[in-house]
């Protein structure tokens, strides 16, 4: 089996030749050594045994989210990940100014303002030269009130076609080395990352009202994009994030059926309609969800972290839903970067054990996320390495 093989075999509940791996957003085709950029956190030499190992040996899962029409603004900065700002262009209307400053140590700062129906909003984001991440110092709504604002901005105009470019593209460079996977935010992930973590859990448990409007908003424009997208790209993977801001200990798990299930399951129905696969990512504490997420109808689940740091084994999940999800996971990333070979050795034999363990759709080595520092070790370098030497050993 070839690994795009593999993995479309995994996706459907067949047989295959080993059990897949892949290194999550690594992947040796996005990241470039040579790009000179001084953001890029994968031009240090020690990044290079990682990327080739990507390359060369993983089950590779590329992630791509559709543009609609031609861009709103500029691109991120030297590239790099995305902002919260990203879930706005395609269905939030206003008018965008865009500042760029970098400071004496050389982190880029960002303040993006967005104004209409009379009011200005801003948002403020850092991104530092080690880091491959973005922080949000300043979010772009404040309150309630804000969000209330934002509704009553003048209506989006319809948007054309997606741009559906970026996926063929990486198909194609990709070619039987693995999959592209379709990336989108469900409703619920919107005013995550829109409000500050405080205004987020007061407004959606005082303002519930308000809350739902906002997200059935969402929900609406978020159905369109889904449906254009997966008729344009049918049969392909989906992740679809947002669904653990319903989960302890920023919401009650009570909630789960309310904030989530009944806005995400119409989108994954959507996706299963023209012949994709929709996984749910949620991270932490998933044991007093699990009935609900499985309610959403989907096809996957990543990436299923182990106690501490979630709250539920591998195994019960395979035991309990792993007929209806394909599971992905169950590495910590903490684990890769801090634990002695030996040790992280231990870790991929339970995940193995547990996630192939009885009858179930299939399962995925992966970590919970990846590294985001300029340089990593030797050590996290071994440990990638395992996961690679330990599924071929089988």
């Amino acid at each position: 089996m070839n690994r795009r093989e593999r993995l479309m075999a995994t996706l459907r509940g067949e047989s295959v030749d080993r059990v897949p791996v892949c290194f999550y957003e690594i992947n040796g085709l996005d990241e470039d050594p040579l790009d000179p950029s001084p953001l890029n956190v994968y031009s240090d030499p020690s990044w290079k045994p990682v990327l080739d190992l990507a390359r060369e040996k993983t089950d590779r899962i590329v992630m791509r989210s559709i543009p609609f029409g031609p861009a709103e603004s500029d691109e991120t900065p030297h590239g790099g990940p995305w902002t919260a700002l990203d879930v706005v262009p395609d269905f939030l209307p206003g008018r965008r100014k865009k500042e760029n400053w970098v400071d004496d140590k050389g982190s880029w700062f960002e303040r993006v303002t967005l104004s209409g129906n009379g009011r200005d909003l801003t948002c403020l984001t850092r991104r530092d030269p080690d880091m491959n991440t973005i922080w949000t110092v300043e979010p772009l709504l404040k309150s309630a009130e804000d969000l209330a604002a934002l509704l009553d901005f003048p209506p989006a105009a319809p948007k054309p076609v997606p741009d559906i470019s970026g996926v063929l593209e990486a198909e194609s460079r990709l070619d039987d080395s693995g999959i592209v996977m379709i990336d989108t935010f469900d409703p619920l992930c919107v005013p995550l990352l829109l409000l500050h973590m405080d205004q987020f859990v007061l407004t959606a448990v005082l303002h519930k009202e308000l809350f739902h409007r906002f997200l059935e908003f969402c929900s609406n424009h978020l159905a369109s994009r889904v449906e254009a997208i997966s008729r344009a790209l049918p049969g392909r993977l989906w992740r679809i994030y947002g669904p653990e801001a319903a989960t302890p200990p920023m919401l009650s798990p009570t909630l789960f059926s309310e904030f989530v299930v009944r806005y995400d399951r119409p989108l994954i129905e959507i996706v299963q309609q023209h012949g994709g696969y929709a996984r749910v990512h949620a991270h932490g504490r998933m044991k007093d969800v699990l009935d609900q997420i499985a309610a959403t109808g989907c096809d996957g689940l990543d990436p299923i972290e182990p106690p501490p740091q979630g709250d539920v084994t591998l195994s019960h999940v395979r035991r309990s839903y792993g007929q209806q999800m394909v599971l992905f996971g169950n590495l910590e990333i903490v684990d890769i970067e801090a634990l002695p070979p030996k040790e992280f050795r231990k870790k991929i034999a339970t995940a193995l054990d547990e996630g192939t363990a009885g009858p179930g759709r299939g399962f995925v080595l992966m970590p919970s996320a990846s590294p985001y520092g300029r340089t990593i070790s030797a050590r996290t370098v071994r440990n990638y390495e395992l996961m690679v030497e330990m599924v071929e050993k089988g």
